[in-house]
This record gives structure tokens, sequence and C-alpha cells, in this order.
């Protein structure tokens, strides 16, 4: 899908499709399990980028260290109790979602 595309090309066109999003809004595809949560110190466009890529070498790193994964049901509980704002991007089928609130954006 992505393929053809230089590296800041894709994540251009990528940093024009992330949006802001409650996650009331996610709890369709929370449900399916198609969010994989970013860890506030990663890039949500790097993230995407190599996703898009297929770089699972890259990928399974950030998993092994946490740094990216599954929304654990509690911190899914507390965003549903907070209806947390959240930074997305899709990567179909999957949904990228990161909290910035406690950090500065750039």
């Amino acid at each position: 899908m992505f393929n053809k595309e230089s590296p800041e090309e894709l994540k251009s066109k990528l940093n024009l499709e992330t949006s802001r999003i409650n996650w009331h809004d996610l709890q369709v595809y929370y449900a399916r399990g198609h969010v994989v949560k970013v860890g506030p110190e990663l890039d949500l466009l790097d993230v995407a980028a190599e996703l898009a890529a297929d770089n699972t070498t890259r990928f399974k790193s950030w998993m092994d260290a946490g740094q990216v994964g599954d929304v654990a049901p509690d911190l899914a509980r507390h965003w549903y109790d907070e209806n947390t704002e959240l930074w997305a991007v899709v990567i179909a089928p999957w949904v990228l979602v990161q909290d910035r609130s406690g950090h500065v954006l750039h």
C-alpha cells in the first residue's frame, strides 16, 4: 500500500492522516483487538511508517521494550472513564494511539 513511497513521503502522508480522537470513539476497534498503544517516548509517525513498511524487526524490538503493544484493560478503563483524547493514525486494520497529554507536542 505505501511501499513505493520514500520514508519521508510516507511520513508526510501519515502526518496528514493523524488526528486527535476520544477513547469512546475507538471502542469498536478496541473490542476487535485492533488498537495498538504507542508509548509517548516514540514518534507516532515513525511507528506508523515502520508498521506500513512491515518492518517486523523494528516493531518486535519496540514490543519487547514495552513501547508498543496492546492497550491493557486497566488503561482502557481509565481512558474510558476520562474519555481521554489520544493522537491516532490508521494503518489498516490497526489504529495506532498515543496519549500525549503529559508531553509537550512539537
